[in-house]
């Protein structure tokens, strides 16, 4: 796989994951749980999951393209807060969007 069609599919994946606890009501889309409106503390823990999930598949791709790069508390930090701002859409949908009827 190309560096740059991994790259993409890196973000693209971690877009669609970020959005994922917000647009459905089950435990990572697959297990269903006892509670309606799934909480948000729920919701929060599933977000981690996904980051994790999503920086294990970027590490895969990553090592499959060739060595790996060493990385920091900083590179971690940022990429955690880029998953937090791809998931705004799923967040306003979910909580700030206008119920009608």
């Amino acid at each position: 796989m190309d560096v740059s069609l991994s790259s993409w599919f890196v973000i693209l994946l971690a877009a669609f994951a970020a959005n994922l606890p917000f647009f459905n009501e089950r435990l990572f889309a697959i297990i269903p749980i006892a509670r309606s409106p799934k909480p948000i503390w729920l919701r929060l823990i599933e977000l981690f999951g996904l980051y994790l999930l999503v920086r294990g598949v970027g590490y895969l791709l990553e090592s499959r393209i060739g060595n790996t790069f060493p990385q920091g508390w900083e590179f971690y930090v940022i990429t955690a807060c880029l998953f937090i701002v791809l998931a705004f859409p799923g967040f306003v949908y979910r909580y700030l969007r206008k119920q009608h009827g």
